[in-house]
C-alpha cells in the first residue's frame, strides 16, 4: 500500500495554536476516540474514567534540556550570528545539532555560545557537517561540565510553530517540562506528559491505574517535515531510549493478567514497539530507534494512547491515524478544530482506543 503526504493534510487555523498551556495542567480538554463510538469531549482529570483497575500507564520519564544555543561563528577574522539546537549526544563532548545559518558553516568553523547574564561563554568547533543544517559539534567541554554550562547559556527548545509566534521566557523552564522528568537528554517535551498533575497520579493510583517510566531522549528530528510525496521514502532521525528489565517483565505481567497497557504520547509508544517481539513480549531494551509508525503498522504493544493533537502531513499525525484509524482521526481532528481544542505542545489531548 503506497501512502501520499496528501492523504495526512488537512487545514488548521493559526487560532487553534496554543501558545501557553491550560492552568491547572489537567484542566485541558480530552477527546476521547474509541472505534464506532461517538466522540467525547472530556477533561484531562476525567483521564480514569476511561481506564480499568490492573491497566498500566507508561510515561517518558526524559528531562528536556536548555538546548537552544545562540552564538557567533568565527572564520578569518569575520564573525556571524548563529543558531543550534541541540539534537543528539553522540559523546561526552559531542552533540549533533541543527544550526542555522547552515550553508554559511564549514568543518573547523570555531563557533562561540553565550547566554544571559554573565554566564561564561561556552566554546565549540564545527567538526563535521551533513545534510540540512545539521552538524557535529565538538565541544571545549565534556560530561558533567558541558552540561552545566549547557544549562547555563542556553534556552528552553520551544518548538518552531511556538518560538515564531513568541520568545522563549523563565515560565518555560517549567511550564516545558514534565512533572516527573528525571532523565536529561530531550531537546523537545513528550508533551502528552505535561497533562499530568501530582493529583491526577495519585487519582489514578488510585483507580488501580500502575506506573511505569521509560526513557526516550527526543530529538530536534521531531519536528522536521515531511518532505517526500510516497511517506515510505521518509527519513526519521534515530533517538536513544531505555526499557529496563524491571519494567518490561512488569509490563508482561500486566497484559498476562488481562490488563491494558496504555501509553503517555507517541515517544513512549514508539519506544515500547520497538522494545517488543512480534508475538508481543516486551524484552529490555537499551539503543536508538527510528522506527516509524504509519497505517497498515500491526502494533505489539500499546492498546490505548493519550497524545496530543498533531501537525499536518506529520510523522506524528501518521501515527495515531494508524492507531485508531484513518477515518476514525480525520473525523476527531475535523470536530477538534470546530469545537476549538487547542493544538500541538502546549495544546489539548486526545485518548485514542486502539483500532481492531
Amino acid at each position: 500500500m503506497t501512502l501520499r503526504l496528501s492523504e495526512f493534510d488537512f487545514d488548521l487555523p493559526d487560532a487553534h495554536i496554543a501558545l501557553r498551556p491550560a492552568q491547572p495542567r489537567d484542566s485541558a480538554r480530552l477527546l476521547v476516540v474509541r472505534s464506532g463510538e461517538a466522540l467525547q469531549d472530556r477533561v484531562v482529570r476525567d483521564l480514569p474514567d476511561f481506564l480499568r483497575p490492573g491497566d498500566a500507564l507508561v510515561f517518558n520519564d526524559t528531562r528536556v534540556i536548555p538546548a537552544r544555543l545562540n552564538g557567533t561563528r568565527s572564520r578569518d577574522g569575520q564573525t556571524v550570528k548563529v543558531e543550534a539546537t541541540l539534537h543528539q549526544r553522540r559523546a561526552p563532548g559531542r552533540w549533533t545539532a541543527f544550526m542555522k545559518p547552515g550553508k554559511r558553516l564549514r568543518p573547523g568553523d570555531r563557533v562561540r555560545f553565550t547566554g544571559p547574564g554573565e554566564a561564561a561563554p561556552l566554546e565549540a568547533v564545527i567538526e563535521a557537517k551533513g545534510e540540512g543544517g545539521e552538524v557535529i559539534l565538538a565541544f571545549d567541554l565534556a560530561g558533567a561540565a558541558l552540561d552545566a554550562a549547557i544549562a547555563a547559556v542556553g534556552l528552553m527548545p520551544l518548538p518552531p510553530y511556538i518560538a515564531a509566534k513568541r520568545a522563549e521566557d523563565e515560565r518555560d523552564r517549567a511550564d516545558y517540562q514534565t512533572v516527573y522528568a528525571r532523565e536529561d537528554g530531550s531537546v523537545a517535551a513528550p508533551t502528552a506528559g505535561l497533562h499530568f498533575t501530582p493529583s491526577l497520579l495519585g487519582a489514578l493510583a488510585a483507580r488501580g491505574v500502575s506506573q511505569h517510566f521509560v526513557t526516550l531522549h527526543v530529538g530536534a528530528g521531531t519536528f522536521l517535515p515531511v518532505k517526500t510525496d510516497n511517506v515510505a521514502d521518509h527519513h526519521m532521525h534515530a533517538e536513544y531510549g531505555v526499557v529496563s528489565a524491571d519494567v518490561a517483565d512488569a509490563l508482561n505481567a500486566v497484559r498476562a493478567a488481562g490488563g491494558r497497557i496504555v501509553c503517555v504520547g507517541t515517544t513512549a509508544l514508539r519506544l515500547l514497539e520497538s522494545a517488543t517481539s512480534p508475538q508481543g513480549m516486551i524484552a529490555p531494551f537499551a539503543g536508538e530507534t527510528a522506527i516509524f509508525i504509519t497505517p497498515g503498522y500491526a502494533f505489539r504493544a500499546a492498546d490505548v494512547l493519550m497524545t496530543n493533537f498533531h501537525l499536518p502531513k506529520s510523522t506524528l499525525f501518521m501515527l495515531v491515524s494508524a492507531f485508531a484509524g484513518q477515518a476514525a482521526m480525520r473525523a476527531a481532528y475535523a470536530h477538534a478544530i470546530e469545537t476549538g481544542y487547542r493544538f500541538y505542545s502546549y495544546g489539548d489531548a486526545s485518548l485514542l482506543f486502539r483500532a481492531a
